[in-house]
């Protein structure tokens, strides 16, 4: 049984997936929610997590206890001085550190601080060996200036440093982001039509997820059914579900905990995880390429005569098979992502009140439907993901594909408009 988008920081909890059945939507609750449970959380967070450790000198004793103030502050943006001083003396310490802490380190410094700390990032990747926190390092230092000049400079150093760099999969794919990123972000994305069309050459019911490249904003989720019709609700109307594809990094696809990779994933079914930040609502059940076996992953279409990497195209339109954003997924499985799934919360939004994504909330990379609980009852008001697998649900089986696709870089959430916009003319084009 598979571990997924699992937030530990604070407790030893673990993930388990039973065999599932489908819950009454009035059945579901958790008392992590409940208003009491939430305060003492926050409060444990920034007092004794945080603060007291950042508080205390930083030697191989008190490093485990850094490393999850680290994962904390990633996963619930928290800033403030206590958290530059516990950043001050990780960067003083940073040579000596554990992998896992630094890449904790790494990754908080990248999710709250993302110009604050350019000199001292610069100095980490000049000496740094090991390619994914190189990575790490320098798609900070490309965010804060993603000018051709550095990101030549950027590429210039990893050749140097890494003269192999063409056989490790994290450093091709770092080459590839600093060279295209820019340029992709920029491109128009392929006839979205084309691809509800495409759908009747395999027959499967299949999940789009429409996002924007700045994650910052929510998305929208729509489901197609085998034959191909897209799921409404008793007035015909078109039904959609918002889905937040960011992770509390906001790292690049291609970095374990970044944000979710654009491409297409393999559902498995569905379940109820045990792991009190993603809550008891059912979820579905993903896999990438190279996650598993590819019989699993092709839904026992796998032809072994074909390579995997033609069978993966052809599951896209010869419209889409050139477009690069569609072969994250791809790369980010060969590189090594796993566990990318599509799940509710139980996270209080409120640690995210100023951000754009309010009130959804950021994972370690998965897709995330908003759901807000009733903190006195510790029941759903509102559940997105509660309402997506009834939708996935509505037909038989509970296998297929869902695509991730950025559909452009405008600076807001997905719209019902734009989603109703292409479904319509496709349904008039059937």
């Amino acid at each position: 049984m598979k571990s997924r988008c699992i937030l530990l920081f604070i407790f030893n909890f673990f993930s388990l997936y039973s065999s599932f059945s489908q819950p009454r939507r009035e059945d579901i609750y958790t008392d992590v929610v409940l208003y009491q449970k939430r305060s003492a959380l926050e409060k444990d967070l920034r007092e004794r997590v945080i603060a007291k450790t950042f508080a205390t000198p930083l030697d191989s004793n008190t490093e485990y206890k850094y490393e999850n103030a680290c994962e904390a502050i990633c996963q619930f943006q928290f800033a403030s001085m206590e958290v530059e001083n516990g950043f001050t003396s990780l960067f003083a310490h940073y040579d000596s550190l554990e992998y896992d802490t630094k890449k904790s380190f790494l990754e908080a410094v990248y999710a709250v601080y993302p110009k604050k700390y350019y000199d001292e990032i610069e100095k980490i990747l000049d000496k740094e060996n090991n390619p994914k926190l190189f990575s790490i390092c320098a798609v900070y230092l490309y965010r804060c200036d993603p000018s051709i000049n550095n990101s030549n400079s950027l590429k210039i150093n990893l050749v140097e440093k890494f003269p192999g760099y063409d056989t490790i999969n994290i450093l091709q794919e770092l080459v590839n982001y600093l060279s295209y990123h820019n340029q992709q972000i920029h491109h128009a994305t392929p006839d979205i039509v084309q691809l509800f069309k495409y759908q009747k050459t395999s027959g499967q019911k299949i999940i789009y997820s429409f996002q924007r490249w700045d994650r910052d904003y929510p998305g929208i989720a729509i489901v197609q059914n085998a034959n191909g019709s897209f799921v409404k609700d008793g007035s015909g109307r078109l039904l959609i579900f918002e889905q937040l594809a960011r992770s509390g990094s906001d790292l690049p696809y291609f970095i374990t905990n970044g944000s979710t990779p654009q491409g297409i994933y393999s559902i498995q079914g569905i379940d109820v995880s045990h792991n009190n930040f993603i809550g008891p609502t059912p979820n579905l059940q993903l896999i990438m390429p190279f996650e598993d076996k590819w019989e699993k992953y092709f839904h026992d279409d796998w032809d072994a005569s074909k390579d995997s990497l033609q069978m993966y195209l052809q599951l896209l339109p010869a419209s889409w098979r050139n477009y690069a954003p569609m072969m994250q997924a791809w790369n980010a499985g060969k590189i090594g992502r796993t566990e990318i799934i599509a799940h509710g919360t139980t996270i209080d939004p409120e640690y995210f009140k100023d951000k754009p994504y309010y009130p959804l909330t950021p994972t370690e990379g998965c897709l995330c439907a908003k759901e807000l609980w009733n903190v006195t009852s510790g029941r759903l008001l509102v559940s997105e993901q509660f309402n997506l697998i009834s939708a996935f649900q509505s037909t038989n089986t509970n296998k297929g594909l869902l695509f991730v696709i950025n559909i452009d870089d405008e600076q807001r959430s997905v719209t019902r408009e734009e989603i109703e916009r292409w479904v319509k003319m496709y349904e008039k084009s059937r």
